[in-house]
């Protein structure tokens, strides 16, 4: 089978990655697209390689980054508008000129993707972002259109009735598109092994570590780690940005910037411990943090949820809490405790890579589409 795969990136990590390799956005598509999936942010090609591992042709979109898909419309012949300057001028101030950006390249490019690589299935990891309108005069292109979706609140004015399926790691949002009479199955999320392949070897200097964001879902997460930086402080606090927290917020002394991909990865592997904290939503266990800290061999001390047994058993391969006091007992606990901690996180690296890379999900991938392919 032919797969399509759809993905959109934060502008945050957009503008890190195209400063962080200088000259980039001059380089041709292929070269652009190596950098992009080589800094293993998000999926990266996750779900692609492992399609090709498993016999079918799969290639990754990035709809968002300008760069690469100009550069592919580019080499393709597609006509796209350019950045433009502008003349701006304000009163009492010096004028200057902007680069202002067009969408109007977007669908044009995107368009034009689904047409020349003629996917049997069209998977959009990036519901929120790509107008139904635009999937429902696309939908002849392609035999099978998957959307997947986690756990963040969809617009209700959307019809999401062009969907032929829907996948998600998240239980309601499974039962959510079911209710509005739409297909779905569930399709957890995962690791993916070769990131061990290009961890640097340095012990774990780090004691206790979180990585994640700071937003409205989150103000729980955000009284868990001042109370734990008020009692620990051999904490270290990844995110893109903290510009929301109050300026006597303690996480503002333990904070050390955003870290992304391949970096976020190394992190987790250099810590003790690392916490994971869902937020503010339904009661269940459902993130990347899940698979990515287990799957370096990290001891994750998570939030209890009730579905979290389904993947690793507490206590045994990842260790959950249910009050912040009782994540900052067991902090403590394994702290000092090292064989124990050891001992779970090895536990949960060998459930991971046996049951929770994205090989063993692509797999489930595959049968799933084929029961809805006609």
């Amino acid at each position: 089978m032919r797969f399509l795969i759809i993905n959109t990136d934060y502008d945050e990590f957009l503008r890190w990655l195209y400063t962080t390799h200088r000259g980039l956005e001059n380089l041709p598509y292929d070269e652009q697209m190596k950098v992009r999936s080589e800094s293993l942010f998000g999926v990266a090609d996750f779900y692609s390689s492992n399609l090709r591992k498993l016999g079918h042709e799969a290639w990754d979109i990035h709809a968002n980054n300008e760069f690469i898909q100009k550069a592919w419309a580019r080499e393709h012949g597609i006509s796209v508008p350019e950045l433009k300057w502008q003349f701006i001028w304000k009163k009492n101030i010096i004028p200057w000129f902007i680069r202002v950006k067009s969408g109007k390249w977007f669908y044009r490019v995107l368009s034009a993707q689904i047409k020349y690589y003629k996917p049997d299935i069209l998977l959009n990891q990036a519901m929120p972002g790509i107008s139904t309108r635009f999937l429902k005069e696309i939908k002849p292109y392609v035999r099978l259109l998957v959307g997947q979706h986690a756990a963040t609140r969809l617009s209700e004015s959307e019809d999401f009735s062009c969907y032929d399926l829907v996948i998600s790691s998240f239980p309601p949002t499974v039962e959510y598109f079911r209710q509005k009479g739409i297909s779905a199955e569930l399709n957890r999320l995962a690791f993916e092994p070769r990131v061990l392949s290009g961890l640097k070897a340095g012990g774990r200097p780090f004691d206790i570590t979180f990585v994640g964001s700071f937003q409205r879902v989150h103000s729980s997460r955000v009284a868990l780690l001042e109370a734990l930086c008020t009692r620990f402080s051999q904490i270290r606090i990844w995110a893109p940005k903290i510009d929301h927290l109050s300026h006597g917020s303690p996480i503002r002394k333990y904070y050390a910037g955003p870290a992304w991909g391949r970096e976020m990865y190394q992190i987790l592997g250099n810590s003790k411990i690392t916490l994971n904290h869902h937020g503010d939503i339904a009661p269940y266990a459902n993130n990347m943090r899940l698979y990515e800290a287990t799957g370096v061999g990290t001891m994750l001390i998570t939030d209890w949820k009730v579905n979290l047994p389904e993947m690793f058993e507490p206590g045994k391969e990842v260790v959950a809490y249910r009050t912040p006091e009782e994540c900052a007992e067991l902090i403590q606990y394994y702290l000092t405790h090292d064989n124990e901690r050891e001992a779970i996180a090895r536990a949960g690296q060998q459930r991971t890579l046996r049951e929770h890379t994205y090989y063993h999900r692509m797999q489930e991938f595959v049968e799933i589409v084929r029961k809805y392919l006609r």
